[in-house]
């Protein structure tokens, strides 16, 4: 992409609305824009980051052996109350009335509804188990919506629902979501701790939340150093095994949200060497909740003795437009943003040093024509800014590894390769920076 022919309102003054570091840079680097308290248009540049993110959920969530579907942001509001939540719930849910005055609600998420489906279509044990999830908008009215996309009112959010024939398989349905979250936040470049949690009003007695810890998360955590060193699962992880030694490896390390924090076990299991106390950013939750909507919803199959009994399940969620503000809060210096390369928005930003030039401007071409036949996401910084604006642009906007080409460098057969995750940098041939991106 020329940055001529892009979209990039990059503004200059950080507007005053911005309360914490993710928020002022989604807005500078022209991200997205705000169209109401909690409410926000994507621009180019976001989009291309949340797509990253979605597409890194998409496929840990096949892996783990989840199948996808796609549910309406509207829901009848008979569903819910069916489930007695529709009351309870509260004033966060958005309700409405359609022409003909039903009732419906805009959903905050999407537990009724998912097992209105299954109801519909699942009769045996011999279907089970089954997890179905979705990326979908949905809507919370915040009371006080604030810090951008991380306490948003419109939000995009992965969930994912388990059905099971017992606790025991439940359990187990519970772990491959366990397993499947800290590889989907580790591909990101983030260090994502399961805490144990409480369930809130989706229920039951059993909940991790995945904490990012940030000394601007609104969370409170309290967690075990150890637990900070501990390995990710591998490509090869199997799903159908037994991954209980997994999930009690990370879970043995005392964490947990301030909501559940229990001192006393804290101090007794926790050497004083070893305590964070600190805060943190919540970019997903798992749920088990037994058999509370089916119980409610009539949600029966036929068990291997004919009988029918009620499914167990869970919920499990993440927030995929929450994760790009939680990446920038932990990946940032004073310039701008640092994008782990996975879900940046492009890979490598090309800068001509002098626009004029008809040697820098060969170049550039020739590095932007073989980098994008590679399949390389390429930005190629062709405006006729000077060349602290263009770093500045660079830096700001976080895309990992810049290309700069000045006629200095060329004299001598060279271009400037700069990292921006740590601002190392290297001089190179044109053919050596590229192969750096295309072996």
């Amino acid at each position: 992409m020329r940055l001529s022919r892009f979209f990039l309102p990059i503004l200059k003054e950080t507007p005053k609305e911005a309360e914490i570091v993710s928020h002022r840079l989604m807005l500078r680097a022209g991200m997205m824009r705000q169209e109401a308290a909690g409410i926000y248009s994507w621009l180019p540049l976001g989009i291309r980051v949340l797509k990253n993110i979605e597409r890194i959920v998409r496929e840990e969530q096949n892996r783990a052996g989840a199948i996808e579907v796609l549910m309406p942001t509207l829901q009848l509001a008979d569903l819910w109350r069916e489930s007695g939540r529709y009351d309870a719930y509260g004033p966060e849910m958005l309700r409405i009335q359609d022409r003909h005055k039903r009732e419906l609600l805009y959903g905050p998420t999407n537990e009724e509804m998912i097992t209105a489906i299954f109801r519909t279509f699942v009769k045996s044990y011999r279907s089970l188990p089954l997890n179905l999830y979705h990326i979908q908008w949905k809507f919370r009215d915040e009371q006080r919506p604030r810090f951008g996309v991380m306490r948003g009112r419109e939000f995009l959010m992965k969930d994912a629902y388990s059905f099971d024939i017992d606790e025991e398989a439940a359990r187990r349905s519970y772990n491959r979501m366990f397993v499947a979250y800290l590889r989907t936040f580790a591909r990101m470049g983030l260090k994502a701790i399961p805490m144990r949690a409480e369930t809130g009003p989706i229920g039951g007695d059993l909940s991790h939340e995945f904490i990012v810890l940030a000394e601007t998360g609104e969370s409170g955590v309290y967690c075990n150093s150890d637990v900070l060193d501990l390995p990710i699962p591998g490509e090869d992880v199997d799903y159908d095994g037994d991954l209980t030694p997994i999930v009690k490896q990370w879970t043995q390390p005392y964490a947990a949200t301030e909501d559940v924090h229990d001192n006393a076990l804290f101090e007794s299991e926790v050497p004083n060497d070893k305590r964070i106390h600190t805060r943190g950013i919540e970019v997903g939750q798992i749920f088990y909740f037994g058999t509370k909507y089916s119980d409610a919803m009539k949600a029966m199959v036929n068990g291997p003795d004919g009988a029918e009994r009620p499914i167990h399940g869970g919920s499990y969620g993440v927030g995929v437009s929450r994760l790009v503000g939680a990446i920038i809060e932990a990946c940032h210096d004073e310039n701008g943003i640092k994008w782990p390369e996975a879900v940046a928005p492009f890979r490598v930003s090309i800068l001509n040093l002098k626009q004029d030039g008809a040697e820098t401007g060969a170049a550039c071409e020739e590095l932007y024509k073989m980098l994008t036949a590679q399949g390389i996401d390429v930005l190629y910084d062709d405006t006729d800014q000077r060349p602290g604006g263009k770093f500045a642009t660079a830096d700001l906007i976080g895309v990992p590894w810049q290309i700069l080409v000045g006629p200095k460098g060329l004299a001598e057969g060279k271009v400037e390769l700069k990292r921006r995750a740590d601002g190392s940098r290297e001089m190179l041939s044109p053919a050596d920076a590229l192969a750096r991106f295309t072996a």
